[in-house]
């Protein structure tokens, strides 16, 4: 365990360039700035908060046990001190990090974090956010936002990590230890704490600061993506594995996709099996694809499933499937650019590539769509 130091007074070097932005703006305009002279902006000593860092986890200490001093930092924390520096840059000046832990990550040079992020709102009461921090060679995004409401369930996982829902949004977090678990529980717990007993809930007084964050989303959309995964999706995207295949055999899998959707669109397929299709595809290319007999199989599958054109509701928005939804070349030739995926089951195929908005339902009778009609008729407005 180490004792960490991190700047908080703002200066062009380390303000965050959305804090002179129009949304930002009118957020801090609509709250008091509370009187702590070392986060003034007209202070040009350079302020600092402490923390103790251990293996994953940054833990603040009561402000009585470790008040703000005048220093230029520590040399000691490691990498972590540099991921909190960096955080801290994403925050408006009065806002405070309780806690933040270190998380898996499904892309080595990417470091995720889960932090909590507290204020002092128009109530006069504690309000809490959990944000979704990627850093990248030393850069800070944001790529989640979630309030801490009234009713939030936190539950562990069994599986290294915990689920957090909130006003029917649910979010896995999976720590990098177990320390950085146990500090990041205690965290969310009390929050939840706070939140239950003054009754924070959606549309109602409180959390309008949160605005702030939501608008400096800015993380690229595979990192968003990572932040929307769940744990019961059952069609999962591709992802990029290691290629050990030539430049001839990947040249030619592409050829037998494109030749082997030709064939599929000209025939009966109630009248042909997958070995008819085979050897015609055998013929046309003139070659023998006994080698590639089971690759070939998965083709016709994964065609024929995508052969169902997507519905078009207006000349901006068609209804698809989730075929549709992972046919990346019918999504080009129709000019799509936005998704809305309103299920639970199914991944975003495509991260990076399309601006994804995600709904997470089960697609039964019970599912409660009209709340969600506003946020999901911004997007489709915003698309188009």
């Amino acid at each position: 365990m180490a004792l960490v130091t991190v700047q908080r007074s703002p200066s062009p070097s380390n303000t965050p360039e959305s804090l002179s932005s129009d949304t930002g703006q009118d957020v801090l305009d609509s709250f008091p700035q509370p009187d702590l002279s070392p986060r003034s902006p007209n202070k040009s000593h350079s302020f600092s908060e402490s923390y103790f860092a251990v293996k994953g986890a940054a833990l603040i200490l009561p402000q009585s046990e470790c008040p703000r001093t005048v220093t230029k930092g520590s040399s000691h924390g490691g990498d972590i001190q540099h991921h909190l520096q960096s955080m801290f840059y994403l925050l408006r000046p009065q806002d405070t990090i309780k806690v933040a832990v270190k998380l898996e990550s499904i892309v080595p040079s990417r470091v995720r974090y889960m932090a909590v992020v507290s204020t002092v709102g128009r109530q006069d009461t504690e309000e809490s956010v959990i944000l979704g921090i990627d850093i990248v060679n030393q850069r800070s995004t944001i790529g989640m936002v979630l309030p801490v409401w009234s009713g939030t369930v936190i539950r562990l996982d069994g599986d290294g990590g915990f689920s957090v829902t909130a006003n029917e949004r649910h979010h896995v977090f999976k720590p990098v230890s177990v320390q950085a678990m146990w500090s990041a529980l205690q965290s969310l717990i009390k929050a939840s704490e706070v939140a239950g007993t003054q009754r924070y809930f959606p549309r109602g007084l409180t959390h309008t600061w949160v605005s702030y964050y939501e608008a400096n989303i800015k993380s690229d959309q595979t990192s968003i993506n990572e932040w929307l995964e769940m744990q019961d999706i059952e069609s999962h995207r591709t992802e990029p594995l290691l290629n050990t295949k030539s430049d001839e055999e990947l040249a030619l899998e592409k050829t037998i996709k494109a030749k082997l959707k030709d064939i599929m669109m000209q025939v009966d397929l109630e009248e042909v099996t997958s070995k008819v299709l085979r050897t015609r595809l055998e013929q046309e290319l003139g070659m023998d694809l006994k080698s590639l007999r089971h690759f070939i199989d998965e083709e016709m599958i994964i065609i024929l499933r995508q052969m169902d054109s997507p519905s078009p509701i207006f000349d901006y928005l068609y209804l698809g499937s989730e075929w549709n939804a992972s046919n990346l070349e019918e999504l080009r030739e129709n000019g799509v650019e936005c998704i809305l995926n309103v299920t639970r089951e199914i991944d975003n195929f495509f991260p990076g590539m399309f601006d994804y908005k995600n709904i997470r339902l089960y697609d039964v009778e019970q599912s409660d769509l009209l709340k969600h009609w506003e946020d999901t008729y911004k997007f489709i407005k915003k698309a188009k």
